[in-house]
């Protein structure tokens, strides 16, 4: 079940809520009991492949401009 942070406007607190997606918009009350509270914008990071295939690197160099201009 998916995790959304949430923080209350009236204590500073941040906190965690486990709901189904279809509820992720609903208010959540603080744990201090405050209902001034605020659904957080959170970040995914998602990682895979293989530690041991590299990144492939593009062709004429790479770089910034494609290594043309980059001394």
């Amino acid at each position: 079940m998916p995790r959304y942070d949430f923080r209350c406007r009236a204590c500073g607190s941040t906190f965690e809520v486990s709901r189904p997606m279809a509820h992720s918009g609903e208010p959540a009350p603080c744990p201090e009991g405050h209902d001034d509270t605020v659904k957080l914008l959170s970040t995914v990071a998602v990682t895979g492949g293989s530690a041991a295939s590299p990144a492939p690197r593009p062709a004429g160099g790479g770089g910034c401009c494609g290594g043309g201009c980059c001394g």
